[in-house]
């Protein structure tokens, strides 16, 4: 879809400066882009040949719906070695609260280490609908880095209904003294 974004906003550009211009071989341009233009729109409203009134399918997942990775920024390279921990929250309490006491609630999804590109093996098997929810990625980061402040780090990151079919990659940006993280792609 970006791909086919840059190139009509290429071909717009292109008929804006053949308007401007007037020139012959502006002109040339500009018509070859409204070709274009036009050959895209009937690819685009075309109707899906042998599946009349079918709703698009869900691809099939290649690999787990939730991963990560870790990277040592103060080394400038991926972290290697750390143990990696994933849980789901599951108790009759609908999701943790912040300050209360968690204990029973989290049911361990998988485990796994990483290797020597940071990342981590598979934590969850693949699925191709996720379970909504709350979940936790923790990570041994006291291990890696004795001498470090955080003995380990946790991400509480939550998963609505709609996003089932979505990926999640939750990496950890990690230093002696101190740690981010994102929703990557």
């Amino acid at each position: 879809m970006k791909i086919t974004e840059l190139r009509l906003r290429k071909l717009f550009s292109a008929k804006t400066k053949a308007d401007s211009t007037g020139s012959q071989y502006s002109t040339a341009v500009a018509s070859k882009a409204e070709k274009r233009v036009g050959i895209i729109g009937q690819h685009l409203t075309a109707p899906l040949e042998g599946f009349p009134a079918k709703a698009p399918q869900v691809q099939a997942r290649t690999r787990p719906p939730i991963t990560t990775h870790v990277l040592d920024v103060s080394r400038g390279s991926p972290a290697a070695g750390i143990e990696v921990r994933l849980e789901m929250w599951k108790s009759s309490q609908p999701r943790p609260s912040f300050g209360e006491t968690d204990i029973g609630g989290w049911v361990l999804e998988g485990c796994s280490t990483t290797d020597r590109d940071g990342r981590s093996g598979q934590l969850m098997s693949i699925v191709d609908a996720l379970s909504p929810g709350v979940y936790r990625i923790s990570f041994n980061t006291g291990k890696y880095n004795p001498g470090g402040f955080f003995p380990y780090v946790s991400i509480v990151f939550e998963i609505k209904d709609t996003q089932k079919f979505e990926h999640f990659h939750v990496p950890l940006l990690l230093s002696p003294f101190s740690f981010s993280t994102y929703r990557g792609s």
